[in-house]
């Protein structure tokens, strides 16, 4: 499973070629610094951080950490500010491309990544708000849930983060593309194929392949 995430994390790697200020969200896009190549990509972290990094073991801070409570680093040249601030610059369109996990993403974009039905949980946290406010977002998540069932579905049956459709989406068996609120599967990823990925994809797409 981990080498499978690794392969997600990579491909949406391959999407930051600009100097940019990225977002990551929680999950597999907390894998995805590993391969970056740009050194003009600065991550960013609303709960207060702008230059993220990773950290070794014996220099965790522990009052140093993102917002699903990991411990980072500070990159040279890092700057910390408060959560308002850190939610200014996300609602000012200051964050260039946010990376996000999900639940479920509909065949018009539309994630749902924050409730289940059933569970407590505290609030929506800054998804809603990375949805409004970044200029590009993509979305990493396995392709299928672990009882098999198809986690891009014609209509989210969680509660929706947001009105905005996300722009990219990388599974374990695809790369798509939303455009005019519809699905474009533009890659096949490695050891999938065609037939796989119309069995497992329960959303309407069509398939416009670009390598």
């Amino acid at each position: 499973m981990s080498k499978v995430k690794d392969m997600i994390a990579k491909r949406a790697a391959e999407e930051l070629k600009e100097a940019s200020i990225v977002n990551l969200g929680i999950g597999i896009p907390t894998l995805v610094p590993n391969y970056l190549d740009n050194s003009d990509v600065v991550l960013h972290t609303e709960n207060g951080l702008l230059g993220v990094t990773d950290v070794k073991e014996e220099e965790i801070d522990p009052n140093l950490v993102n917002a699903g409570k990991l411990p980072v680093g500070e990159a040279k040249g890092a700057s910390y500010f408060n959560s308002a601030d850190s939610f200014g610059m996300i609602r000012g369109r200051h964050v260039d491309v946010s990376i996000l996990g999900v639940l479920q993403v509909d065949q018009q974009g539309l994630i749902a990544n924050w409730s289940i039905p059933g569970k407590n949980i505290i609030g929506v946290g800054g998804a809603m708000d990375l949805l409004a406010g970044s200029k590009k977002v993509i979305v990493t998540t396995m392709h299928t849930s672990k009882d098999g069932s198809s986690k891009i579905v014609p209509e989210c049956t969680y509660p929706i983060t947001s009105i905005r459709s996300v722009d990219v989406i990388i599974t374990d068996l695809a790369v798509f593309e939303v455009k005019n609120k519809k699905l474009i599967c533009i890659e096949i990823m490695p050891g999938s194929s065609k037939e796989e990925i119309k069995q497992k994809t329960e959303a309407a797409f069509t398939f416009e392949l670009k390598r």
